[in-house]
């Protein structure tokens, strides 16, 4: 086969170190963008960037020419240096050390991009914690609960 032909959805999900509720109003819109430039940057569309006040959502396409490691650890660090640029209340601001991602499946792409869009109405139900237990059990992924969160 001559040509390389990739469509990989992704659905990244990390949070604020030890889930502080950091992500103000005043910066929000502003830090997905910037994520978004990032994920641009690295060839990786990404459709729609969403979350709460302690956590991010992604919902990007992989690029074939970069390791789903290396585009998280570069949303993480270039993402936290540039809102510690945004004032003295984000001057500790670290992203947890860990992360979500999962596949989409191209004809649940709109049903993710949805539930995105909705995180403030839905974070009033359920705690990032709740959420993101759901997406490891939906997912069938093993995990220690201890080691989940930092």
């Amino acid at each position: 086969m001559g040509q390389t032909l990739v469509k990989n959805y992704l659905h990244l999900i990390f949070s604020t170190k030890h889930r502080e509720p950091l992500i103000k109003p005043s910066v929000e819109e502003e830090l997905h963008r910037y994520l978004g430039g990032i994920c641009k940057k690295l060839d990786c569309h990404a459709l729609i960037i969403g979350g709460h006040n302690d956590h991010v959502h992604i919902l990007c396409l992989l690029s074939k020419k970069i390791a789903l490691m290396k585009l998280i650890e570069e949303l993480k660090s270039h993402s936290s240096k540039w809102i510690k640029t945004k004032g003295l209340e984000y001057e500790n601001f670290y992203w947890q050390n860990g992360y979500g991602a999962f596949s989409v499946n191209p004809s649940e792409v709109d049903k993710v991009s949805t539930y995105i869009t909705n995180q403030f109405d839905h974070h009033r139900k359920r705690t990032f914690q709740e959420e993101y237990l759901t997406f490891l059990n939906n997912y069938n992924v093993d995990y220690d609960e201890k080691y989940v969160w930092d």
